[in-house]
């Protein structure tokens, strides 16, 4: 047996060693699991929204041609039909998930501690398949990354990680969610670690894109590898459109405001109906129903309308009708309560905004500026730019869904006046109302303490334990300091997983040597009731990955903290609280 334990303890150190697998290298690797089931899920949910879009119109081509191919009757009803069914899943839906709060995926890693509730989630989660799949006015993208963020919760709480690395798997698993959805990798980890973390540091930056990219790979191997749109003939003629570009910006960005506005406006004016949540959604789903008749590609996410307004030439006047009418519809959807992502109709918008834009600059200045398509791709990225608060995400989440280069350049200085307009007219971004109310917030930074860090029953010996139990006790950890306690439980020192190789092949003297023969008592430690700065300066003096939590009145060991957990915290707190995040009174 002491062959054994002695040869599988050899090999880990010989391992450890050279490669030195720590706690960054372990997240990675559930990052890369997260992003496999982020990849599974998305096409998963698209299987079944075309599946319940079938049953509701028996056709399997985008819900926009769908809509086209049926007559007048049922584009008006299918809408409040799915309206009706989606609000009747949330409404009764309560009783399966025993009244228990759906918490947002951002929601759960900005204000929570990373845990997702699976059964209100997926109540929720239904209720928006059922709206996406009837032509409701919203995005899949929403419910896609929702559902990946719920696994990647399931698989955190499973794998029993810590608050920090819980939080930043979460936050994995919408990144995964919103690359599966728009084919955008590079995109769904900037939008995620610029707009729900609100920091780009390494240490959750690194798993956001192994996460992203592993979601991308199994997407593409599904449902292709081409990028979201194909843009024909993107123009950048000549250095005078530096201005009309940066002109497009600024009226993104005060347009933006407005537009945010009125979604607010809109779910005021239907929560103030004193009727069932069904009936509101039912309400939602009607109006587009009835703007359907006039204009079918009102229906959905505006995926179809995007396209055309990139590859072919809009009469202005059609194009202005397309985005009234649109606008209504999202208002209505939205309004309404229905579950589900406001990214693609907020893309349709800016799109058309800049096709409007581009049009008459285009007619007054033909020899000097692009046409109408090229200011459409701009005013996408600008106008995200302005409802997102996050710039550099729209700058990359566009050349992701275009893959074009050319327009890199008026884009960025396009996204940069669109934000700084939108911020300077309005302080909350889109997804300011899908924060946290109601509740208490986790603990902030300037409050947190090394007990809201700690890690309970690290591996530990007994000062008189045997070589054989400590060899065990390592061989089954990745630990590279063994704690040492009395019998009391008090902090003895530590054993150093180094320190025992002269016993590993020396059966004689392992045989009588124990705990308290290799103990070091010099190693740093630091009280519960510590501040996370202090911890933060400790760590700076010490090489290791773990530093043992004790009390300091009496010695008893209350278990561990690491510096991934502290690290991840600090980078956290500081993006959360780097701009106020204020969702707007009801």
């Amino acid at each position: 047996m002491r062959n054994a334990v002695t040869r599988v303890l050899a090999l880990r150190m010989w391992l450890a060693e050279r490669f030195r697998p720590g706690e960054a290298t372990v997240m990675l690797a559930w990052a890369a699991l997260v992003g496999v089931l982020g990849g599974i899920s998305g096409p998963a949910f698209r299987r079944a929204a075309q599946g319940v879009q079938w049953l509701f119109t028996q056709s399997g081509a985008s819900l926009q041609i769908a809509a086209e191919g049926l007559p007048w009757w049922q584009r008006l009803l299918v809408p409040a039909l799915g309206g009706l069914v989606a609000g009747l899943v949330l409404q009764y839906g309560i009783r399966l998930a025993r009244g228990k709060k759906a918490r947002d995926y951002m929601e759960a890693v900005t204000v929570g501690d990373g845990v997702i509730r699976a059964r209100p989630a997926l109540v929720r989660i239904t209720s928006s398949l059922f709206s996406v799949a009837s032509g409701g006015s919203i995005g899949r993208e929403g419910a896609m990354s929702q559902l990946a963020a719920l696994l990647a919760s399931q698989v955190g709480k499973l794998g029993r990680l810590p608050r920090a690395r819980l939080r930043l798997l979460v936050a994995c698993g919408g990144a995964a969610g919103i690359a599966s959805a728009y084919n955008a990798p590079i995109g769904g980890a900037l939008f995620v670690a610029e707009v729900v973390l609100g920091s780009i540091a390494m240490e959750s930056m690194g798993p956001l894109v192994v996460s992203a990219v592993l979601s991308t790979i199994v997407t593409r191997a599904t449902l292709g590898d081409l990028p979201l749109f194909q843009v024909r003939d993107f123009e950048f003629v000549s250095a005078f459109e530096i201005a009309t570009y940066l002109g497009l910006g600024l009226v993104a960005g005060v347009l933006a405001p407005i537009f945010l506005w009125l979604l607010e406006q809109s779910t005021r004016f239907f929560q103030a109906w004193s009727v069932p949540l069904w009936m509101r959604l039912a309400a939602g789903g009607l109006i587009v129903g009835v703007l359907s008749i006039q204009h079918p590609y009102v229906w959905g996410n505006g995926y179809d309308a995007l396209r055309l307004i990139l590859e072919t030439s809009w009469v202005w006047s059609a194009l202005f009708v397309l985005l009234a009418f649109k606008l209504v519809a999202t208002l209505a959807t939205v309004g309404s309560g229905a579950v589900g992502g406001v990214f693609t109709p907020t893309l349709l918008v800016g799109a058309a905004v800049g096709a409007l834009y581009g049009g008459p600059v285009h007619a007054l200045l033909p020899s000097v500026t692009g046409g109408a398509h090229s200011y459409a791709v701009v005013g996408m990225g600008a106008f995200l730019a302005a409802t997102t608060h996050a710039p550099l995400t729209a700058m990359v989440i566009l050349f992701d869904m275009t893959l074009s280069h050319d327009v890199v350049l008026p884009l960025m200085l396009a996204c940069v006046a669109a934000y700084g307009a939108s911020k300077a007219l309005r302080k909350e971004s889109i997804y300011a109302r899908v924060l946290h109310q109601g509740e208490e917030p986790e603990p902030r930074l300037s409050t947190m303490l090394v007990r809201d860090l700690v890690k309970p029953d690290p591996p530990r010996v007994r000062e008189k334990d045997r070589f054989d139990l400590i060899a065990a006790t390592f061989a089954r950890h990745q630990h590279h300091n063994l704690y040492v306690v009395d019998d009391a439980g008090r902090f003895r020192g530590v054993i150093p997983l180094h320190d025992i190789k002269a016993h590993l092949h020396d059966e004689r003297l392992a045989s009588v040597v124990i705990a308290e023969d290799l103990l070091k008592e010099e190693f740093p430690m630091i009280g519960p009731d510590s501040t996370l700065e202090e911890a933060l300066q400790k760590f700076s003096k010490h090489p290791g990955e773990r530093l043992p939590v004790v009390e300091p009145e009496g010695g008893w060991l209350v278990g561990s903290i690491t510096k991934t957990d502290l690290l991840l915290t600090l980078a956290h707190e500081v993006g959360a609280n780097a701009e106020p995040r204020r969702a707007p009174a009801a």
